[in-house]
């Protein structure tokens, strides 16, 4: 326990850190903005591995009309029967748009083929087009970043464990959760051959571990950051103008409107 104490990043240290990254990425969304780049982050990992909490410092303070998560349902009868890559491309963005996929097109490479949602030849289908649709979107102009979330058993079975106690945090936890423990090497296996034959030069994996979410979150951001050849732009000025005097308005008495109540006030 003393290890695992030692190991974890101090949250002083990692709130400075944080902070000043989540400010150059505000850099990165106003060049993504002025200069029509499209940029398309992946995260995929293990349940529990810690991908949606750096989704979210990643987007805290960004505008979500520029950056936006994907974070997609299971597919519909109707998606089904499409091109698998089909419904993904509909959310790749547009010009100055971010968009964060919370999972990703790998859904196939992991749950769907280990837990039998796909047929062996479309999981072979999956690994052969994967490349191909990668290098079109980088062909595309797409900046592509793709990161996998590397946790232990043993941190993961404890992430398990505090969510089920937390009643903020049981909706995280599906029987699907669940069953990837029984299933650990299954997955294990899953992932080592997706990378194979996905870790491709135009569209490279990067492996981020995760047993300290402090440290994964601010080693994922800067690599992203370093990744990207972005500038400041300046911003425009802005002042604030003079208020007007009052030309006679009168606010309507309060008690024509209803107003919520102050709960703060009992607490």
């Amino acid at each position: 326990m003393a290890e695992k104490k030692s190991a974890t990043l101090p949250r002083a240290a990692y709130e400075r850190e944080l902070l000043r990254l989540q400010t150059e990425l505000v850099k990165v969304q106003e060049w993504v903005r002025t200069e029509g780049k499209r940029l398309v982050v992946v995260f995929e990992g293990r349940d529990a591995a810690g991908k949606g909490g750096t989704i979210k410092r990643v987007s805290e303070h960004l505008n979500p009309r520029v950056a936006r998560t994907v974070a997609l349902p299971k597919p519909t009868e109707r998606e089904r029967t499409q091109w698998y890559f089909q419904r993904y491309v509909e959310h790749l963005p547009a010009a100055g748009e971010i968009a964060l996929f919370d999972r990703s097109w790998y859904n196939r490479a992991g749950v769907e083929h280990v837990m039998g949602f796909c047929t062996k030849e479309e999981h072979q289908l999956f690994l052969r087009q994967c490349p191909i649709f990668e290098r079109m979107l980088v062909e595309e102009g797409i900046l592509l970043r793709k990161y996998w979330f590397s946790v232990s058993d043993a941190v993961q079975q404890e992430r398990f464990r505090r969510r089920l106690k937390d009643p903020t945090r049981r909706w995280k936890l599906s029987p699907m959760d669940l069953e990837s423990i029984t299933r650990w090497e299954a997955y294990s296996r899953a992932k080592d051959q997706m990378l194979v034959h996905t870790d491709i030069s135009e569209a490279p994996w990067f492996v981020v571990e995760s047993d300290d979410k402090r440290r994964a979150r601010l080693n994922m951001i800067a690599h992203l950051l370093g990744s990207l050849p972005y500038h400041e732009v300046p911003p425009p000025v802005l002042e604030l103008p003079p208020r007007p005097p009052s030309t006679g308005y009168q606010r309507p008495p309060r008690d024509l409107q209803t107003y919520v109540p102050d709960h703060a006030a009992n607490l």
